[in-house]
């Protein structure tokens, strides 16, 4: 089993309508390589949705694709680089989709003109291991017996003879 680790991934992409379906295939594979195969429909589904909007209303075809998992959180996030496309206007009905659909969500314009939508999912509990690792529970079911003390040589220091006088050891 994989532990939590904070994942990354990037992909740039000229959208058209067939690459929509390899892209998400793309998502679909990184997210069970982190274990993550419950959110795959989701995102998937809200990737598929923004590229075609994209693809349908945008002149700009080039996107940048991210996804991040922090252990807790799955955040998607689309650029586009068409500083004519408006959210409120003609991704309206897509950006609908994926507020019903998410956990959050959101809309940022970058210092270029171009926007990212984002989208965020939850892994429920109980289905990710924790962030934090369990400390290992001993495995020894016995106990064992302190070694007897070994006599040591002389340390440069006084040593008493049996008699109980100090000689000095050098």
């Amino acid at each position: 089993m994989k532990t939590a680790s904070p994942c990354y991934y990037h992909l740039d992409v000229e959208v058209s309508p067939e690459r929509v379906g390899q892209v998400s295939r793309i998502l679909a594979a990184h997210l069970r390589y982190w274990d993550l195969e419950n959110l795959v429909e989701p995102v998937c589904h809200g990737a598929e949705l923004l590229l075609k909007a994209i693809d349908e209303h945008a002149t700009d075809k080039n996107t940048s694709i991210e996804m991040w998992w922090n252990g807790q959180h799955l955040i998607t996030a689309i650029g586009e680089n068409d500083c004519d496309l408006r959210p409120d206007q003609e991704l309206r009905g897509c950006l609908e989709h994926i507020a019903a659909m998410s956990d959050g969500w959101g809309c940022c314009a970058t210092d270029t003109g171009s926007k990212v939508i984002w989208f965020s999912q939850r892994a429920r509990a109980g289905e990710r291991v924790p962030l934090v690792p369990v400390a290992p529970a001993p495995s020894l079911r016995e106990g064992l017996q302190v070694p007897r003390e070994v006599p040591v040589a002389a340390l440069a220091g006084p040593v008493s003879t049996p008699d109980g006088v100090l000689e000095d050891a050098r």
